[in-house]
């Protein structure tokens, strides 16, 4: 099942850059940059990569991310993930950044959006793989801070093919970024929302109804209200699902209860993604992997995941089916 799974065409639709920062990279960027970490090793950083919860992760995580400076680390971390994609069969990525991480800090938005955008163009001719980038707002700031963040986009709107919404999602429900979604749509973007991983249903419908997004990233908890998987298979969203990190985050204590061959079943169009896989356990091919092994998933569940990847992307519609039609072909 593995080899079949290595041979899937796949497309990634949930990854933080920032959260694909392997400790040995994190530990050479900051002896680059000069950065004290409480660490000695890529090995204690890689020890330190171990949480109870979202927000232990998300406190683990800003912290890692607090050696990125130059536009050199940018590139570096973009494409040391796309290298690694390569190696799972992956063609298309739409990956997220979180500029108010970094901006915050005093690093530029300019030297953010220049050092990633310059991996994934050339990452492009090495790897083979095209790519969209998704500029990601953090939910545990005001909307104020996400406008300002929209405003120092404007120059490389031609660069984003949509907006996200991330962080802490308890507390923090999606009508809290109503205006700046709008705005953000105004301006011709995507629009998608981390929504119903810890939140409940009723964020999903919030996000849904009142942000008006284009996919739902995570959405497990749309399952627990019938009237919303109706909503969500009647609309043809797509849900971004990340199964290593529900388990580690406990979303679910094991993968055998995890929900993805119910959401297949009951007709969402359910995709497998890595989200944080430096944190997590293991790139989109890992998630595969240990779906097959803990789930009844046949092969042709396995083929529906990936041809689901493409068909939620925003890629066009003609680059949709040629994808689609790789998968049919591939095995």
């Amino acid at each position: 099942m593995d080899q079949f799974i290595a041979k899937l065409p796949k497309a990634e639709l949930h990854l933080h850059l920032e959260g694909s920062f392997e400790p040995e990279l994190m530990f050479a960027i900051a002896r680059r940059n000069k950065v004290e970490i409480p660490y000695r090793s890529a090995e204690e950083v890689r020890a330190a990569y171990r949480f109870a919860n979202l927000q232990d992760f998300l406190d683990i995580y800003y912290a890692g991310a607090s050696v990125l400076l130059a536009e050199e680390d940018f590139f570096d971390l973009t494409r040391a993930y796309l290298k690694r994609a390569a190696a799972d069969n992956v063609r298309h990525v739409e990956v997220f950044f979180d500029p108010q991480t970094h901006t915050d800090r005093g690093v530029p938005f300019k030297t953010v959006a220049d050092g990633i955008w310059r991996a994934l163009c050339e990452g492009e001719k090495e790897f083979g793989i095209t790519a969209k980038l998704i500029l990601s707002f953090l939910r545990h700031l005001p909307e104020e801070s996400a406008f300002a963040t929209l405003k120092q986009a404007e120059p490389y709107l031609d660069r984003f093919a949509a907006v996200g919404l991330d962080s802490s999602e308890v507390g923090h429900p999606p009508a809290k970024f109503a205006r700046v979604f709008a705005a953000a749509r105004e301006a011709g973007l995507k629009l998608v929302a981390h929504a119903g991983e810890e939140g409940p249903p009723e964020y999903v419908w919030e996000a849904l109804d009142v942000l008006k997004i284009d996919r739902i990233d995570h959405g497990n908890r749309s399952l627990e209200d019938p009237r919303l998987v109706e909503r969500i298979v009647k609309d043809g969203l797509t849900l971004t699902v990340c199964p290593l990190s529900n388990l580690k985050l406990c979303v679910v204590k094991d993968l055998k209860q995890h929900p993805i061959k119910r959401m297949l079943d009951l007709g969402l169009r359910a995709t497998v993604n890595s989200d944080d896989p430096a944190f997590f356990g293991g790139y989109v091919g890992a998630n595969f992997e240990a779906i097959a092994a803990a789930l009844p998933l046949t092969r042709e569940d396995l083929r529906t995941l990936a041809a689901n990847s493409f068909a939620g992307s925003f890629l066009s519609d003609a680059e949709k089916s040629a994808h689609i039609a790789a998968v049919r072909a591939a095995v």
